[in-house]
C-alpha cells in the first residue's frame, strides 16, 4: 500500500509536457512577432490618418489651449471634427440649434475650431402638432441679423397627425428669398401605427409643405433610419443625413448635408451643438435657395 507507482511516472509526464512546450515555442515567438508587426502598422495607419488632427492637439497648427481639453471624449472628439473638416476644406460648414442650446450669442459665432467658416444654421421650428420652439423667432431674427444662410425644420412626431403637423410649421415659419428649404426631421420609429402608415403622413406633410413653399422640402434622418426605412419611398428628396460613426471621414455623393458630430463647441454657444457639412460651395448653397 506505501508503493504508489502513479507518482514515480510524473517526472516522465512532466519531462514530456516540458519537452511539448520547447517545441511550441518558435510558433509562439512568430506568432507574437506577427502581432506586434501588425498592431504597429495598425498604429502608424492611424496616426498617418488622422494626422491633421492630431499635430493640431499636439501644438503645432494652432494656439489653442490643449490643457483646457481634460476630457478624454472631448479631446477624441475634437480631433475628429478636425480632421472632417480638413478634409472638406472646400465646402461649407454650419450648424443647428433649438432651445436646448438656450441664448445664443450670435455675435461670437464665426469659425469653429479657429480655422472653419461658419456660413449656415438650421434652426428648430416646430415639433408635432402644436409645439413651437421657443427660441426660434429670436433665433431666426438673429441668424439673418448676423448673415447666415438660415434654415428652419420640424421635428416629426409619428403618432400625431400629419397635416395637423405641417400646418403648425407653415404657420410659424415664414420662408423669405436666400432662405433654405424646409426640413422635415425623422426618427423616431410609429408605436400606435405600422410604417407603411407613417409613410403616408410622412408623404403627406412633404407635399402639404411643398405645395405651400414652392420648394422641395429636405429630409433629415439618421442613415440607418434612412437606409432602412425610407430609401426607397422617398428617392428624389434631397437629403441631410446624420452619421456620427468616427470611421466615416467623408460625405457621400448622395447626401446634400451630413450631420456628423452632435457634440461640438462653438464660441458664443453654451454646451454641445451639431455641426454640418454641405456637399457644395457658396454657389451650390445659393441655388438650392428659396427663389
Amino acid at each position: 500500500m506505501r508503493r504508489v507507482s502513479a507518482k514515480k511516472n510524473t517526472p516522465r509526464k512532466t519531462s514530456r509536457s516540458n519537452s511539448s512546450r520547447t517545441v511550441k515555442t518558435p510558433f509562439g515567438r512568430l506568432l507574437l512577432f506577427t502581432l506586434g508587426v501588425l498592431f504597429v502598422v495598425i498604429l502608424v495607419g492611424g496616426v498617418y490618418n488622422y494626422r491633421n488632427g492630431l499635430l493640431y492637439y499636439l501644438g503645432f497648427k494652432t494656439d489653442k489651449n490643449v490643457n483646457a481639453l481634460t476630457d478624454e471624449e472631448r479631446e477624441v472628439e475634437d480631433i475628429r471634427i478636425f480632421e472632417v473638416l480638413s478634409r472638406h476644406d472646400t465646402k461649407l460648414v454650419g450648424f443647428d440649434v433649438s432651445e436646448y442650446q438656450s441664448e445664443i450669442e450670435w455675435g461670437k459665432i464665426d469659425k469653429i475650431e479657429d480655422d472653419f467658416l461658419l456660413s449656415f444654421v438650421f434652426i428648430r421650428a416646430t415639433a408635432g402638432s402644436n409645439k413651437t420652439d421657443s427660441r426660434f423667432k429670436e433665433n431666426w431674427e438673429a441668424a439673418k441679423e448676423h448673415y447666415f444662410v438660415r434654415g428652419a425644420y420640424h421635428y416629426y412626431r409619428p403618432n400625431e397627425n400629419s397635416i395637423t403637423q405641417a400646418d403648425n410649421f407653415i404657420r410659424t415659419v415664414k420662408l423669405k428669398r436666400g432662405d433654405l428649404p424646409p426640413v422635415l426631421d425623422i426618427e423616431k420609429l410609429p408605436k400606435n401605427q405600422s410604417m407603411d402608415s407613417l409613410k403616408t403622413g410622412l408623404r403627406r406633410w412633404l407635399n402639404r409643405v411643398e405645395k405651400h413653399y414652392k420648394v422641395k422640402p429636405i429630409i433629415y434622418s439618421g442613415q440607418s433610419y434612412y437606409t432602412d426605412f425610407l430609401k426607397k419611398e422617398f428617392k428624389g428628396y434631397p437629403l441631410w443625413i446624420a452619421n456620427y460613426n468616427f470611421f466615416v471621414e467623408r460625405i457621400q455623393d448622395d447626401w446634400l448635408f451630413w450631420q456628423f458630430t452632435e457634440k461640438a463647441q462653438i464660441p458664443g454657444i453654451k454646451g454641445v451643438v451639431d455641426v454640418n457639412v454641405f456637399n457644395g460651395d457658396s454657389e451650390d448653397l445659393k441655388e438650392i435657395c428659396v427663389k
